[in-house]
């Protein structure tokens, strides 16, 4: 065939991108838009039975879940320790990152190792780790008795409190490295340079540092308040029964009550709650660019 009869590069490159894109394509249709799809007919059933079937449909699950001032108060408590998890992680993860990604240190690579090492550890084990640490014999309340500072234990496990610590401390690492993918705009340059002009480094850090590396924190925020709302194992185990989120609630309701079509409409709550914020995320990326 003649070069002139030879398609276009740019045509061959973009079918070579659309057939590298198949085999992802294929699996998120399988594992993620299928899954979803199920999950939403079956919000719309009567009973278990009929959500495998699909033979009926019904509002009564979002008639529940909308009318009943339980499950408003989950959807509550689920937002509040998503951004409270999402804040306090990000807050003490950010000086963290920023010394790993600054530090000219020959044992740079070690350090990064050890801040996500706690990945490599179960969460369900840790969290038993919190257990101890905060229950009413653990070993905060047993030195604050031995001390004498307290009377008797402090309710730090069993509670809201306890979960956010725990999920704090689970979840750092992921925001940690968020971070460290996300401060590639940081400059040494254009520090040095508003350090010759004259600015502290209060100044440096509010006018350049902060602003460049906003990105990476609002992703890091992001990605931690997706774990976070989503958490099951953690809320469960350290509340005790008595730290009620959509998760353990869609996990009661699909396995305790069997109430498939109710677990399904507390799932499509969830997604839409995660939906929110990733529009509310990539608003505030594009009034960063601006």
């Amino acid at each position: 065939m003649s070069a002139g009869f030879a398609p276009p590069v740019d045509k061959v490159q973009r079918g070579l991108l659309l057939l590298l894109l198949v085999p992802g394509l294929f699996a998120l249709v399988v594992t993620f838009l299928l899954p979803i799809l199920w999950l939403f007919r079956a919000s719309f059933a009567t009973s278990a039975v009929k959500a495998l079937s699909g033979t009926d449909w019904s509002l009564e699950a979002y008639r529940e879940v909308l009318l009943d001032t339980f499950y408003w108060q989950v959807a509550w408590n689920t937002l509040i320790l998503g951004v409270s998890v999402a804040a306090i992680a990000v807050i003490l993860s950010f000086p963290i990152a920023l010394f790993l990604v600054r530090t000219q240190s020959r044992w740079q690579g070690v350090l990064t190792a050890l801040a996500v090492a706690p990945l490599l550890t179960s969460s369900v084990v840790r969290t038993y780790g919190w257990m101890v640490l905060l229950g009413d014999r653990g070993v905060i309340n047993s030195t604050l008795q031995a001390m004498s500072l307290t009377s008797g234990p402090i309710r730090l496990a069993n509670s809201s409190f306890g979960a956010t610590v725990a999920l704090v401390e689970i979840l750092m690492p992921y925001a940690i490295l968020a971070m460290l993918s996300g401060f590639g705009r940081l400059n040494a340059q254009l520090e040095e340079a508003a350090a010759v002009l004259g600015a502290n480094r209060f100044r440096v850090f509010s006018r350049i540092i902060l602003p460049l590396s906003l990105p990476g924190v609002l992703t890091a925020a992001l990605l931690v308040f997706v774990l976070a709302i989503s958490a099951y194992v953690t809320p469960r185990l350290i509340g005790g029964g008595r730290v009620f989120v959509l998760g353990t609630e869609v996990f009661n309701e699909a396995t305790v009550t069997l109430n498939w079509p109710l677990a399904a409409a507390l799932s499509m709550l969830l997604l839409v709650l995660f939906s929110s914020v990733i529009v509310i995320y990539q608003r505030a990326l594009r009034a960063l660019d601006r």
